[in-house]
């Protein structure tokens, strides 16, 4: 892909994530799930606005899984189970300025399934 498009599509990607983000904060009781996908690997984080800190988080890189819709289930397994490890049921989804379509919604689905509600 040349550059310029790369660039480009950054661009766009960010003017999102900036709008959304103007828009959702989250709190202690009801944190901010944010999403980040690289080409290999997705990661995601609970984040309380109000305090500025993260409560939880998982990483697809330490668990060894890829950036595909299969893996991404696991990894909202595993943040589900530690959201409700610290009691949290109910959730702000921030999905960082990425579509929502492919291992984004694929996230979103599987938390949903183990309980969280947003």
């Amino acid at each position: 892909m040349r550059e310029s498009v790369q660039r480009r599509k950054n661009k766009l990607r960010i003017k999102r994530k900036r709008r959304v983000r103007g828009k959702i904060t989250g709190t202690s009781q009801r944190p901010r799930v944010s999403v980040f996908k690289s080409n290999r690997h997705f990661y995601a984080q609970a984040i309380d606005d109000s305090k500025g800190h993260t409560m939880a988080y998982s990483d697809g890189a330490k668990m060894g899984l890829k950036a595909n819709k299969e893996d991404v289930k696991k990894v909202a397994e595993d943040m589900a189970n530690k959201l409700k490890a610290i009691g949290i049921e109910t959730i702000v989804f921030d999905r960082n300025g990425y579509l929502y379509h492919g291992v984004v919604a694929s996230f979103a689905d599987a938390l949903r399934e183990n309980g969280i509600k947003f």
